[in-house]
């Protein structure tokens, strides 16, 4: 990894000057690296266009980013796939919530299988830091249950009016996703248009999410935060 890089305010408009920009040539586009997880800086980060990007190592520095290339779903161009609208009709009997569980959500996404990956970058620390930027009003979680079961969720943290989504998981095929679409209409009905995914991955382009530009993801993160969104209660 790079150093930590020399603050340019032009390249990626942060307004705190402990938050570098990172550089337009790292493909990571680092901005810090450090231990510091503390409730407040990753409030700040997030605020700011930035998100923690650690590996599963519980004791390395964590990657802070602000990437060259942002993944969104805007609702205007969400698509439910004909395999995805069968699932609702097959789940209709489940049952949905906004932040009943979060602590059972997160250590769910913690115990997910990754078998592209080595190990999960949720670690404890991680946990117990995003336990309490939810204390804070700042992370939350959508919930699938079964009955009394929690079979799928997915969390993430609000940053002034956009959600950002962290991790999903599932115990029935499909349902995660049916998280998303519960999370879009629970989003849309508080006035959002569009959400963060971070990274572009096969199923949300199935659902009509795209890249854009750094530059762009920055410029819409700040247009919503003037309109000050109350997403959650």
């Amino acid at each position: 990894m790079a150093a930590v890089r020399k603050i340019n305010r032009d390249t990626c408009r942060m307004r705190d000057p402990e938050w570098p920009n990172p550089s337009p040539s790292d493909e990571l586009g680092l901005v810090a690296l450090d231990y510091n997880l503390s409730p407040e800086r990753i409030i700040s980060a997030y605020r700011h266009g930035i998100f923690p990007w650690p590996d599963s190592g519980r004791f390395s520095p964590i990657p802070w980013v602000c990437p060259p290339r942002r993944a969104i779903l805007e609702f205007t161009a969400l698509h439910i796939p004909r395999n995805l609208r069968r699932s609702q009709r097959a789940h209709s009997a489940l049952r949905f919530t906004v932040d009943h569980a979060f602590p059972a959500v997160i250590q769910a996404c913690a115990a997910a299988p990754r078998p592209a990956q080595h190990g999960t970058w949720i670690t404890p620390p991680m946990i117990a830091a995003y336990l309490e930027v939810h204390r804070l009003g700042h992370a939350h979680s959508v919930e699938a249950w079964d009955g009394e079961k929690l079979v799928g969720g997915l969390y993430g943290v609000t940053s002034g009016g956009v959600f950002t989504g962290e991790s999903m998981f599932h115990h029935i095929a499909d349902v995660s996703k049916l998280c998303v679409l519960h999370l879009i209409g629970h989003l849309s009905a508080r006035g959002a248009t569009w959400l963060d995914i971070q990274q572009l991955t096969p199923h949300f382009a199935l659902l009509g999410a795209r890249e854009i530009s750094r530059t762009e993801f920055l410029t819409r993160l700040a247009a919503v935060q003037r309109e000050q969104l109350s997403l959650f209660p």
